[in-house]
């Protein structure tokens, strides 16, 4: 990462979009959104009132919530926990849309989606099935190939040893309602990007994430793993010249971990963003060792989707795709954007001046 960071653009101003764990802050890349909890058609339901989330200390503690669970509703400031958010948005020196629908129930934490990798219904403890629009629908629209590419996938539902290494709630593109007509077109597993990168058959977007011994998270894996997997993928992609040239690879995580940050975080709706994870944009238009400060995070890939391949509209009226991209106007800090709330598309990481191959 070192490396990267010296050779090609760094962002030091890139955030996990909520904060919350690796569900809510992967759907993002996909959405620009949350998913919330519906009757499978689109429109809103009410969970099982076991599952629903009650911040409030437990009486007479400090550290436990009333009732840990899955969903809540912010639309009504009276619900626990809600008011203390939305007072503090409201106090803020520019207007911020909370995003709480009516009757919307929101994740708290990390649920799985209504499908299995393979395209298979699940049942229980699940997010059901949205009709909520993503950049996959927006790419297939427009005849543009793209693909999601998991480790472990081809292992999922079998009796391998890897079985269990795919993660399901880091593909945004499961909770959709056609997710089993994505299947065969747009899944596969990291195996077929090696593949295809040697072979120069890669889809205009890919979508890549390591299974969960090579993904460098604490307990199950280690970062020096992740280095060698993101290095694999950054030299097969450089072997051929023809497919490099016109090559952008951006290099993240999920989300941060928990962990305490000294970075300035911008409130752009009840959900977040939260804290600085890291960002490296890998490619021959990214060279220099740059450090770009435009504040972003993951719905930022959905705008730099939508600008590259100059697809019109936005992913729904709410996302955060409508965000603009920040302005630094010089009477404040850079890390700050003057036209709150605002995310950037990227393509401060790149310069694309005076090159045929723009």
């Amino acid at each position: 990462m070192k490396f990267l960071a010296d050779k090609y653009t760094m962002s030091d101003n890139y955030h996990q979009p909520v904060m919350g764990g690796t569900g809510p802050d992967s759907q993002p890349l996909g959405f620009a959104d949350q998913v919330f909890f519906s009757d499978g058609s689109g429109n809103p339901a009410t969970p099982p009132a076991a599952r629903i989330y009650n911040p409030d200390p437990a009486t007479g503690t400090l550290n436990l919530y009333t009732h840990r669970a899955q969903w809540f509703d912010c639309s009504n400031p009276s619900n626990p926990g809600i008011g203390a958010i939305t007072n503090y948005l409201n106090s803020l020196p520019y207007h911020v849309d909370t995003k709480c629908g009516p009757g919307q129930f929101w994740q708290a934490v990390n649920v799985n989606p209504a499908f299995t990798p393979k395209g298979l219904p699940q049942s229980g403890l699940i997010v059901p099935q949205t009709t909520q629009r993503s950049i996959g629908d927006v790419l297939s629209e427009h005849n543009i190939s793209w693909k999601y590419y998991g480790g472990g996938f081809n292992a999922d539902g079998t009796t391998s040893p890897f079985a269990f290494s795919y993660c399901n709630i880091c593909n945004p593109f499961e909770y959709e309602a056609n997710y089993p007509n994505m299947v065969a077109d747009h899944m596969r597993d990291v195996t077929d990007l090696f593949n295809d990168l040697k072979n120069g058959t890669l889809p205009a977007v890919s979508y890549v994430k390591p299974d969960g011994a090579m993904d460098g998270h604490p307990a199950s894996s280690k970062w020096g793993l992740f280095e060698a997997f993101a290095k694999n993928i950054i030299e097969l992609a450089q072997s051929n010249p023809q497919q490099w040239a016109s090559t952008a690879i951006f290099v993240t995580v999920d989300e941060g971990g928990g962990y305490y940050d000294s970075g300035f975080i911008q409130p752009v709706d009840f959900f977040g963003t939260g804290p600085r994870i890291p960002m490296i944009a890998v490619s021959p238009f990214s060279t220099g060792g740059h450090i770009t400060h435009a504040y972003a995070e993951h719905s930022s890939f959905v705008k730099f989707v939508e600008r590259n391949w100059m697809l019109q509209g936005k992913l729904s009226g709410r996302s955060r795709d409508n965000l603009p991209n920040p302005v630094f106007d010089g009477n404040g800090s850079p890390y700050v954007p003057s036209n709150m709330p605002a995310i950037s598309d990227l393509f401060d990481m790149f310069n694309f001046q005076n090159n045929n191959n723009q």
